[in-house]
């Protein structure tokens, strides 16, 4: 939010601190200032000055030799090659010493053998531009529009020296998206008294808005005030210059005296406004309801729009004439022969105005103010201004009635709490009269009895909801130097320190780094195609499905890793990395039910994949059972084939701990690697970590080593080609054979004598 010096002194006199002083100060009270600009600073003795005379250069064809009446620093020689300039022209001129807008410091010279005491300055020299003085753009000589005193200095005559501060406002505090909610800041934290804008104009007796215009809100809870108010006889102008000038400070152009005023106001007081061109309201109707879906508007920039049933608007009896809280309509907005318009002031629900804006890619002054909150307080206020605006620059004649259909509460909110409270939460002791004077000091209203304290909330003040938010009220003006730094009474010290299912990610995770895997991190998001490349084409059906996806590529929420993660592989071999191990630990999202009534299913999945010559079944399973060991996994693991027809028939299993499936194992199936573009073999590992990690023990029995060696036994067994490797361990675990450490396989021959 910028904050021009000059027109915060309108309402609190400043005069009394430095610069320096007042930034520390709104900084004090929870106001950054990013940066503090000072508006043509170096600009010094460029004055003004009357050609008198103007003659060709003897020397040169392009150069004029001009004699100026400069005032108080007399008839002065000028060489110039401004084409633009006349004898009898007003225009500013930079005298020996002077200094221009970038710092450069002029001198008196000779150009090509003649004197010259002096330069003739544009806009650029002087720092300014044609939004701030007509005739200030472009390379030409400015020449002034009015009849300026001469030797006068240009920086006084045009006001155009000031110290504009750029300001942080918080999200929280929508109260100071204004100059004049900064100045209720500045005037509290510096104990000095505020002046209010003016308010006061003259109506028409007789002349009622509800005669002219009908206004119907249905909906109230998108819109929850709207203001509106008849001005005819209007006179469509140039603004006064000096708030143009303030405009320009905030990086706004000027147009005309009504557009003008709406911006002022939006600036001033934090009333987003609009002006509705009166002759274009069909039916003299304003009717703010949801746009019908497919509806469309044309805004004032010229864009079109499609609108659904989410979008708020303000419409005629027709169609729609604005955006709600972003945009007018272009048929809607101030034309030159404007002669009778309405002024619209309302308040709009702005989690709706961000929707609206958002999806419809859509930003302004207003949208960014209504995103942040307007109070129904600064409504009334804004448009009071407006009209105020209207009667003192003489630009038309107001209405003796305001509509006002008002759904918002009338009553102040009240909080009743006790100072004791309040200090038990700062940590430190407030006086009363301290407190109360710091919180009337703001205008809330205050009454003690006792420790107990009934505060009344300002209307604009929609933030402040319970005692918290009044001690940091209190606090950020009593001084967050005075909090000493002491832990709070019956406060305990806590060990900091990592969870156990913490520790067993961050085991697993440094397990598998150390056996030669990479971790990757994918999006949460997948898409139809890739379900349909893995064969898995019913998980499009029972995965949740985004109302706004960023595109078809991430519409639906994951419910397996393995399509990203083989993604991942992908995108590795065709950048010629023929060999790698990569893993994700992240969540799948499980529904309990479509459409959703209740929070998916999050579950923590690991997914492992290993590529190139060296890599196997057997190393693949060989990674998910060493990390099981590092771990200390306490379940037993048994192997069934597995029949996912994304996955090799011969070459996978399903991983299983007691009667519960915990996850997969195997070769990609070689048809879904010719159909994803793959000529190598892929393994790929899938667990449920959610399942698995509470028998996560991480706990090691140390024994001494055995006084005799080990021995050996080699069985050959004859079996039927039936039985699995795993159910020939099984029976010889059994069999509880004293003193056996493992049993491997070693070996397997088929031939004619077997």
């Amino acid at each position: 939010m910028r904050l021009p010096l000059k027109w915060l002194n309108e309402y609190v006199d400043v005069s009394s601190v430095t610069v320096e002083q007042l930034k520390n100060k709104l900084f004090s009270c929870g106001f950054e200032v990013e940066d503090v600009i000072y508006v043509n600073e170096k600009v010094n003795k460029i004055v003004t000055c009357k050609i008198l005379e103007k003659s060709r250069h003897p020397q040169a064809d392009k150069l004029f030799v001009c004699m100026v009446d400069a005032g108080k620093y007399g008839t002065l020689q000028i060489v110039t090659n401004a084409v633009n300039v006349q004898v009898g022209d007003i225009v500013p001129v930079a005298v020996d010493g002077a200094t221009l807008a970038d710092g450069t410091v002029i001198k008196n010279g000779k150009l090509r053998g003649v004197e010259s005491f002096g330069m003739f300055c544009g806009g650029e020299e002087i720092g300014i531009t044609e939004e701030y003085y007509e005739g200030a753009g472009g390379d030409s000589v400015l020449i002034f529009k009015d009849e300026f005193a001469l030797g006068e200095e240009v920086k006084d005559l045009l006001d155009i020296k000031d110290v504009v501060f750029d300001v942080s406002v918080t999200a929280n505090r929508p109260d100071c998206q204004s100059i004049y909610g900064l100045a209720r800041e500045v005037a509290a934290v510096l104990g000095l008294p505020i002046k209010e804008p003016k308010t006061t104009y003259a109506t028409q007796k007789g002349v009622k808005t509800e005669d002219f215009v009908k206004v119907t809100v249905a909906d109230n809870e998108l819109c929850s005030r709207y203001m509106a108010s008849y001005v005819y006889d209007v006179k469509i102008e140039p603004s006064p210059k000096w708030m143009q000038r303030r405009l320009y400070l905030m990086g706004i152009r000027a147009i005309n005296n009504v557009v003008d005023i709406t911006n002022y106001v939006l600036n001033e007081i934090g009333q987003p406004m609009h002006a509705f061109d009166y002759r274009e309201l069909t039916g003299k109707e304003i009717v703010v309801r949801r746009a019908m879906e497919g509806e469309k508007i044309i805004t004032l920039d010229e864009k079109e729009f499609t609108l659904t049933s989410a979008n708020l608007v303000i419409c005629d009896k027709d169609k729609p004439s604005a955006l709600a809280g972003i945009m007018g309509g272009l048929g809607s907005g101030i034309k030159d022969d404007t002669k009778e318009i309405v002024f619209e002031s309302a308040r709009f629900k702005r989690d709706n105005v961000r929707k609206t804006s958002r999806q419809l890619n859509q930003r302004s002054d207003s949208s960014s103010r209504f995103e942040k909150g307007v109070d129904a307080y600064s409504n009334e206020f804004g448009l009071k201004r407006a009209l105020a605006l209207i009667d003192m620059l003489g630009a038309g004649k107001i209405a003796e009635t305001v509509i006002d259909e008002n759904a918002c509460s009338k009553d102040k909110k009240v909080i009743k709490t006790s100072l004791s409270k309040i200090e038990r939460l700062l940590g430190v002791a407030i006086p009363q009269t301290v407190a109360q004077d710091i919180l009337r000091s703001l205008n809330f209203e205050v009454t003690f009895s006792g420790d107990q304290m009934t505060v009344l909330v300002p209307y604009y003040r929609e933030d402040v909801e319970d005692y918290p938010d009044l001690a940091e009220e209190i606090i950020r003006m009593y001084g967050y130097d005075k909090i000493d730094n002491k832990l709070l009474d019956n406060s305990s010290i806590t060990v900091g320190g990592r969870t156990k299912a913490q520790n067993d990610e961050l085991s697993t995770k440094n397990y598998l780094a150390s056996i030669g895997f990479s971790e990757i991190v994918t999006y949460s998001f997948i898409s139809p195609k890739d379900y349909a490349d893995f064969g898995m084409q019913e998980e499009v059906e029972n995965s949740i499905r985004l109302k706004n996806p960023l595109g078809e590529d991430m519409s639906l929420m994951r419910t397996s890793l393995i399509p990203s993660l083989v993604g991942a592989v992908r995108r590795n071999l065709n950048r010629k990395n023929v060999s790698g191990r990569l893993f994700e630990l992240a969540k799948i999202y499980i529904p309990k039910s479509l459409p959703l009534t209740e929070l998916p299913d999050e579950r923590q999945m690991l997914s492992m994949a290993l590529f190139g010559d060296e890599e196997d079944f057997f190393t693949a399973k060989g990674a998910l059972e060493g990390l099981l060991s590092h771990v200390r996994f306490s379940g037993k693991l048994d192997y069934i084939r597995s029949n996912r027809t994304f996955l090799h028939p011969n070459r996978s299993a399903e991983v299983l701990c007691g009667d519960k499936n915990i996850g997969f194992i195997g070769e990609l199936h070689p048809d879904t690697c010719e159909s994803l573009g793959i000529d190598k073999k892929v393994y790929v590992i899938s667990l449920d970590f959610y399942a698995v990690q509470p028998d996560f023990t991480r706990e090691y029995c140390v024994k001494a080593f055995s006084k005799f060696p080990q021995v050996e036994r080699d069985l050959a067994l004859v079996c039927d080609l039936n039985v699995t490797h795993a159910e020939i361990i099984e029976k010889i675990e059994s069999a509880h054979i004293a003193n056996l450490i493992s049993v491997r396989l070693f070996d397997v021959y088929t031939g004619e004598q077997v």
